[in-house]
């Protein structure tokens, strides 16, 4: 059952443009009254679901529209499905979101390799430009993420020989 107008009234400026004499965009909007047909609107149909969606656990349904070109998987996708348990106010569903989005880069280049494509890295990141612009902060991104490599394969590295041993 569709609630009507007369429940919100309570709500300060409810229905305020529901009286098309008193339209508060005047004289700005060329006013042509379609505005007000809107309320015979009929949805179109909603587009197909074919992979796994995530959505917020704030809104009961799915958006009209949306993309399908990249389904949660991997890490990433685990870290996704924990992120929309939380509500879109708390850090708790953004930074997950975010961490999300950096190993999903790692997995991208990781399934690159896998299929044989050795991607290229340096136009893709930008670097050419960080070279051009930025060669200082270029250099200690590349030193930090050489370290940081370096410092997870020797750890992945020395767990390997401690459990043949």
């Amino acid at each position: 059952m569709e609630p009507t107008p007369n429940e919100y009234s309570h709500i300060n400026g409810w229905g305020v443009d529901a009286d098309p004499k008193n339209e508060p965009t005047y004289p700005i909007k060329n006013y042509t009254g379609d505005d007000h047909k809107r309320l015979n609107w009929e949805r179109p149909p909603l587009q197909e679901v074919t992979v796994e969606i995530l959505k917020s656990n704030e809104r009961p349904n799915l958006t009209a529209v949306f993309g399908t070109s990249t389904p949660p998987s991997g890490l990433s996708g685990i870290i996704r499905r924990y992120a929309f348990k939380s509500s879109e106010s708390e850090y708790g569903h953004w930074l997950p979101l975010l961490l999300a989005d950096r190993i999903n880069v790692v997995e991208g280049i990781v399934d690159d390799l896998r299929q044989g494509h050795i991607p290229n890295i340096f136009a893709e990141k930008g670097w050419k430009a960080d070279w051009k612009f930025n060669r200082i902060g270029l250099a200690k991104n590349v030193l930090i993420g050489v370290v940081v490599t370096t410092t997870v394969v020797a750890l992945l590295l020395r767990k390997k020989k401690k459990s043949i041993v």
